[in-house]
Protein backbone atom coordinates (compact mmCIF):
# COMPACT_ATOMS: atom_id res chain seq x y z
CA UNK A 1 0.00 0.00 0.00
CA UNK A 2 1.30 3.11 -1.22
CA UNK A 3 2.97 5.52 1.59
CA UNK A 4 2.84 9.15 2.28
CA UNK A 5 -0.05 11.92 1.41
CA UNK A 6 -1.72 9.36 -0.78
CA UNK A 7 -1.20 6.12 1.76
CA UNK A 8 -2.71 8.53 4.63
CA UNK A 9 -5.51 9.68 2.08
CA UNK A 10 -6.45 5.40 1.54
CA UNK A 11 -6.59 4.65 5.09
CA UNK A 12 -9.04 7.52 5.78
CA UNK A 13 -11.17 6.65 2.98
CA UNK A 14 -10.98 2.76 4.45
CA UNK A 15 -11.80 4.03 7.44
CA UNK A 16 -14.96 6.08 6.29
CA UNK A 17 -16.16 2.64 4.44
CA UNK A 18 -15.44 0.71 7.42
CA UNK A 19 -16.66 2.32 9.99
CA UNK A 20 -20.32 2.12 7.87
CA UNK A 21 -19.37 -1.38 7.15
CA UNK A 22 -19.00 -2.19 10.85
CA UNK A 23 -22.41 -0.34 11.82
CA UNK A 24 -24.42 -1.90 8.71
CA UNK A 25 -23.16 -5.04 10.14
CA UNK A 26 -23.42 -4.72 13.91
CA UNK A 27 -27.31 -3.56 12.79
CA UNK A 28 -28.56 -6.13 9.89
CA UNK A 29 -25.55 -9.17 9.93
CA UNK A 30 -22.74 -8.94 7.65
CA UNK A 31 -25.25 -11.00 5.39
CA UNK A 32 -27.53 -7.77 4.58
CA UNK A 33 -24.29 -5.67 3.63
CA UNK A 34 -24.64 -4.23 0.03
CA UNK A 35 -21.94 -1.42 -1.45
CA UNK A 36 -25.15 0.89 -1.88
CA UNK A 37 -25.82 0.42 1.67
CA UNK A 38 -22.06 1.23 2.53
CA UNK A 39 -21.33 3.60 0.39
CA UNK A 40 -24.58 5.89 1.22
CA UNK A 41 -24.24 5.43 5.14
CA UNK A 42 -19.96 6.72 4.04
CA UNK A 43 -21.43 9.47 1.99
CA UNK A 44 -19.87 9.22 -1.02
CA UNK A 45 -21.21 7.05 -4.27
CA UNK A 46 -20.78 3.08 -4.89
CA UNK A 47 -18.47 4.12 -7.65
CA UNK A 48 -15.92 5.78 -5.00
CA UNK A 49 -16.41 2.74 -2.73
CA UNK A 50 -15.27 0.78 -5.97
CA UNK A 51 -11.76 2.70 -6.40
CA UNK A 52 -10.66 1.25 -2.58
CA UNK A 53 -12.15 -2.30 -2.45
CA UNK A 54 -12.24 -4.61 -5.67
CA UNK A 55 -15.27 -6.00 -4.60
CA UNK A 56 -18.19 -6.48 -1.98
CA UNK A 57 -16.44 -9.58 -1.04
CA UNK A 58 -13.58 -7.93 -0.47
CA UNK A 59 -15.33 -5.47 1.54
CA UNK A 60 -17.07 -7.67 3.67
CA UNK A 61 -13.88 -9.24 3.96
CA UNK A 62 -11.60 -6.51 5.88
CA UNK A 63 -15.38 -5.73 7.59
CA UNK A 64 -15.55 -8.86 9.16
CA UNK A 65 -11.77 -8.16 10.49
CA UNK A 66 -12.64 -5.69 12.43
CA UNK A 67 -14.94 -8.53 14.50
CA UNK A 68 -11.92 -10.29 15.75
CA UNK A 69 -10.58 -8.13 18.28
CA UNK A 70 -12.38 -9.72 20.84
CA UNK A 71 -10.26 -12.80 19.38
CA UNK A 72 -7.14 -11.52 18.95
CA UNK A 73 -6.95 -9.52 22.08
CA UNK A 74 -7.98 -13.08 24.28
CA UNK A 75 -6.10 -15.16 22.56
CA UNK A 76 -2.40 -14.48 24.48
CA UNK A 77 -4.35 -15.41 27.92
CA UNK A 78 -5.58 -18.79 27.05
CA UNK A 79 -1.97 -19.72 25.45
CA UNK A 80 -0.32 -18.19 28.59
CA UNK A 81 -2.57 -21.30 30.10
CA UNK A 82 -0.15 -23.70 28.04
CA UNK A 83 3.36 -25.21 29.85
CA UNK A 84 4.09 -26.78 26.15
CA UNK A 85 3.47 -26.14 22.92
CA UNK A 86 0.94 -28.70 22.60
CA UNK A 87 -0.76 -27.42 25.18
CA UNK A 88 -0.77 -23.94 24.13
CA UNK A 89 -1.99 -24.86 20.49
CA UNK A 90 -5.21 -26.53 22.47
CA UNK A 91 -5.62 -23.57 24.37
CA UNK A 92 -5.67 -21.70 21.21
CA UNK A 93 -7.96 -23.30 19.50
CA UNK A 94 -10.19 -23.52 22.06
CA UNK A 95 -10.16 -19.35 21.93
CA UNK A 96 -10.73 -19.47 18.33
CA UNK A 97 -13.65 -22.14 18.74
CA UNK A 98 -14.79 -19.87 21.40
CA UNK A 99 -15.25 -16.72 19.38
CA UNK A 100 -15.37 -18.48 15.64
CA UNK A 101 -19.17 -19.86 17.34
CA UNK A 102 -19.65 -16.99 18.63
CA UNK A 103 -19.69 -14.77 15.49
CA UNK A 104 -20.20 -17.75 12.66
CA UNK A 105 -20.85 -15.27 9.56
CA UNK A 106 -17.88 -13.55 10.50
CA UNK A 107 -15.28 -16.16 10.63
CA UNK A 108 -16.78 -17.94 7.50
CA UNK A 109 -16.79 -14.76 5.78
CA UNK A 110 -12.50 -14.25 6.73
CA UNK A 111 -11.43 -18.41 6.65
CA UNK A 112 -14.09 -20.04 4.03
CA UNK A 113 -15.55 -17.49 1.73
CA UNK A 114 -14.56 -17.38 -2.12
CA UNK A 115 -12.87 -13.65 -2.29
CA UNK A 116 -11.93 -14.28 -5.80
CA UNK A 117 -7.83 -12.88 -5.03
CA UNK A 118 -5.66 -14.43 -2.02
CA UNK A 119 -6.86 -13.92 1.58
CA UNK A 120 -3.21 -13.07 2.79
CA UNK A 121 -2.97 -10.05 0.56
CA UNK A 122 -5.99 -8.90 1.49
CA UNK A 123 -4.79 -9.47 5.05
CA UNK A 124 -1.74 -7.98 4.83
CA UNK A 125 -3.11 -4.95 3.54
CA UNK A 126 -5.79 -4.79 6.31
CA UNK A 127 -2.67 -4.90 9.21
CA UNK A 128 -1.09 -2.00 6.86
CA UNK A 129 -3.71 0.09 7.66
CA UNK A 130 -4.32 -1.14 11.22
CA UNK A 131 -1.25 -1.79 12.82
CA UNK A 132 -2.39 -0.30 16.02
CA UNK A 133 -4.19 -3.93 16.46
CA UNK A 134 -1.37 -6.06 16.86
CA UNK A 135 0.71 -3.60 18.92
CA UNK A 136 0.21 -5.58 21.90
CA UNK A 137 0.46 -9.30 20.50
CA UNK A 138 3.90 -11.37 21.08
CA UNK A 139 6.21 -12.00 17.99
CA UNK A 140 4.96 -15.37 17.96
CA UNK A 141 1.45 -14.52 17.99
CA UNK A 142 1.95 -11.33 15.11
CA UNK A 143 3.60 -14.09 12.91
CA UNK A 144 0.80 -16.99 13.13
CA UNK A 145 -2.28 -13.99 12.81
CA UNK A 146 -0.67 -12.17 9.92
CA UNK A 147 -0.50 -15.71 8.53
CA UNK A 148 -4.17 -16.34 6.61
CA UNK A 149 -3.55 -19.66 5.89
CA UNK A 150 -5.14 -21.73 8.32
CA UNK A 151 -3.07 -25.17 7.74
CA UNK A 152 0.20 -23.01 7.55
CA UNK A 153 -0.72 -20.69 10.30
CA UNK A 154 -0.91 -24.42 12.60
CA UNK A 155 1.89 -25.83 10.91
CA UNK A 156 3.85 -22.43 11.89
CA UNK A 157 2.94 -23.13 15.40
CA UNK A 158 2.95 -26.60 16.05
CA UNK A 159 6.68 -27.06 14.56
CA UNK A 160 8.18 -25.98 18.39
CA UNK A 161 6.23 -29.62 19.09
CA UNK A 162 8.66 -31.19 16.88
CA UNK A 163 11.56 -29.33 18.67
CA UNK A 164 10.67 -30.60 21.53
CA UNK A 165 10.18 -33.77 21.09
CA UNK A 166 6.53 -34.22 21.23
CA UNK A 167 5.39 -35.06 17.57
CA UNK A 168 7.22 -36.12 14.26
CA UNK A 169 8.12 -33.78 11.74
CA UNK A 170 5.75 -36.06 9.24
CA UNK A 171 2.83 -35.49 10.84
CA UNK A 172 2.86 -31.88 10.79
CA UNK A 173 1.18 -31.02 7.80
CA UNK A 174 -1.07 -33.63 8.07
CA UNK A 175 -2.56 -32.96 11.56
CA UNK A 176 -2.91 -29.07 10.52
CA UNK A 177 -5.06 -30.01 7.44
CA UNK A 178 -7.09 -32.56 9.63
CA UNK A 179 -7.91 -30.14 12.52
CA UNK A 180 -8.82 -27.56 9.48
CA UNK A 181 -11.40 -30.07 8.17
CA UNK A 182 -12.82 -30.58 11.90
CA UNK A 183 -13.56 -26.69 12.15
CA UNK A 184 -14.94 -26.27 8.97
CA UNK A 185 -17.13 -29.13 9.06
CA UNK A 186 -18.51 -28.30 12.50
CA UNK A 187 -18.70 -24.38 11.42
CA UNK A 188 -20.40 -25.64 8.32
CA UNK A 189 -22.86 -27.93 10.33
CA UNK A 190 -23.69 -25.33 13.20
CA UNK A 191 -24.10 -22.06 10.45
CA UNK A 192 -26.71 -24.55 8.12
CA UNK A 193 -28.58 -26.18 11.12
CA UNK A 194 -27.84 -28.87 10.07
CA UNK A 195 -27.10 -30.46 14.04
CA UNK A 196 -29.27 -29.32 17.42
CA UNK A 197 -25.95 -28.19 19.36
CA UNK A 198 -25.82 -25.08 20.92
CA UNK A 199 -23.41 -22.69 20.40
CA UNK A 200 -21.58 -23.97 23.66
CA UNK A 201 -22.35 -27.83 22.74
CA UNK A 202 -20.70 -27.08 18.99
CA UNK A 203 -17.59 -25.77 20.86
CA UNK A 204 -16.86 -28.65 23.24
CA UNK A 205 -17.88 -30.79 20.55
CA UNK A 206 -15.17 -28.80 17.88
CA UNK A 207 -12.64 -28.89 20.97
CA UNK A 208 -13.20 -32.34 21.88
CA UNK A 209 -12.54 -33.97 18.13
CA UNK A 210 -9.52 -31.38 17.88
CA UNK A 211 -7.94 -32.60 21.44
CA UNK A 212 -8.52 -36.34 20.51
CA UNK A 213 -7.12 -36.26 17.12
CA UNK A 214 -3.67 -34.16 18.26
CA UNK A 215 -3.06 -35.99 21.18
CA UNK A 216 -3.04 -39.24 18.54
CA UNK A 217 0.26 -37.89 16.95
CA UNK A 218 1.62 -37.33 19.79
CA UNK A 219 4.27 -39.68 20.74
CA UNK A 220 2.85 -41.95 23.57
CA UNK A 221 5.91 -41.62 26.11
CA UNK A 222 4.90 -37.82 25.78
CA UNK A 223 1.23 -37.69 26.53
CA UNK A 224 1.06 -37.80 30.57
CA UNK A 225 3.42 -34.42 29.80
CA UNK A 226 -0.14 -32.78 28.01
CA UNK A 227 -2.41 -31.78 30.61
CA UNK A 228 -4.78 -29.78 29.51
CA UNK A 229 -9.12 -29.77 30.41
CA UNK A 230 -11.40 -29.46 28.04
CA UNK A 231 -14.52 -26.48 28.29
CA UNK A 232 -17.23 -26.99 29.89
CA UNK A 233 -18.98 -30.41 29.47
CA UNK A 234 -16.77 -31.46 26.68
CA UNK A 235 -15.88 -34.55 29.01
CA UNK A 236 -19.45 -35.90 28.10
CA UNK A 237 -18.35 -36.40 24.31
CA UNK A 238 -15.77 -39.02 25.68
Amino acid sequence: MAGGRKGVQRARMWKYFLDAATATIEEEGIDHVTIRKISDRAGFTSSTAYNYFKDLSHLKFFAAMRFTKEYTDELPVYMEKGSNTIEKWLYSWECFCKHSFKEPRIYSVIFMDDLGSSAEDLLDDYYKVYESELINLPEEIRSIIMNNNFSQRSALFIQQAVEEGYMEQADVKLISDLTLMVWKGMIDTYLNNRSNFTREEAVQQTVYIITENILRFVKPEYRDKVNYTLPGDASSFI
